[in-house]
């Protein structure tokens, strides 16, 4: 049985990839975007993995979202939550709106795509939740109070709702990705990456494939006694 796994912000970096890598595991594949139509309709054309469009941080779109989905595919027994923003700045010129938007996304977001699918995998008793953090959720990072306090909610999150749905073979997880080479850190700049860089045991970026891998792992069938971890992919640089 082909199971349908949901990536949203999938059709670019960590999300193409974990599409990808979902794709080739023998899973049924669907992955949002939230504005780049252009980019999203030349992803379907390269892998042939339909894509829908909405933005998590909306809980009605994602209820709707989530039907659309199901409508084509089937149920969604897996979710990969990684769609995510960053608005860098210090604390002391960050804005309102700067706060708010990357908490609406990356953890309002989380929330409402769990809450979207949460009660049919309850009642499939099966379920595979992925929500991606990062190493800067673990460690924190100057200039990302509003990413680096999203990403550790995220890991209170995961570990709560895997309380609740271990008894019902639901598993959920979190993956902390370091640094990896994608648009989002392509924009940091050069400076600083190489500071970066040098913080970094391996001595390089992870590759998206890698983060990928953790997500595959995760989301297999025989995964089912594994609940509630962080599996923290960074090269050496943070280990907790």
């Amino acid at each position: 049985m082909q199971r349908v796994a949901l990536v949203t912000g999938g059709t670019a970096g960590i999300g193409a990839a974990s599409a990808e890598a979902l794709l080739a595991a023998g899973f049924r594949v669907a992955a949002t975007y939230a504005g780049n139509r252009q980019a999203a309709e030349a992803f379907t054309e390269r892998t042939q993995i339909p894509t829908f469009a909405w933005n998590v941080s909306d809980p009605v779109a994602c209820k709707a979202g989530v039907a659309k989905v199901e409508a084509a595919l089937g149920p969604v027994e897996v979710l990969v939550n990684n769609a995510g923003i960053t608005r860098d700045a210090m604390l002391h010129r960050m804005t309102i709106a700067q706060w708010r938007e990357v908490l609406d996304v990356n953890l309002s977001g989380c929330f409402n795509m769990c809450s979207a699918v949460i009660n049919g995998m309850r009642e499939r008793r099966f379920g595979r939740i992925i929500n991606m953090s990062s190493v800067n959720g673990l460690s924190g990072q100057a200039g990302q109070t509003n990413y680096a306090a999203t990403k550790a909610a995220i890991i209170g999150f995961t570990k709560s709702l895997a309380l609740e749905g271990a008894s019902r073979n639901i598993t959920v997880n979190a993956i902390a990705p370091g640094y990896t080479d994608t648009a989002m850190v392509g924009d940091i700049r050069p400076d600083i990456l190489e500071q970066i860089l040098k913080s970094v045991p391996a001595g390089r970026l992870a590759t998206a494939v890698e983060i990928a891998r953790g997500v595959v792992f995760l989301a297999a069938e025989d995964a089912g006694f594994i609940t509630g971890i962080t599996l923290s992919i960074n090269g050496g640089r943070y280990m907790a």
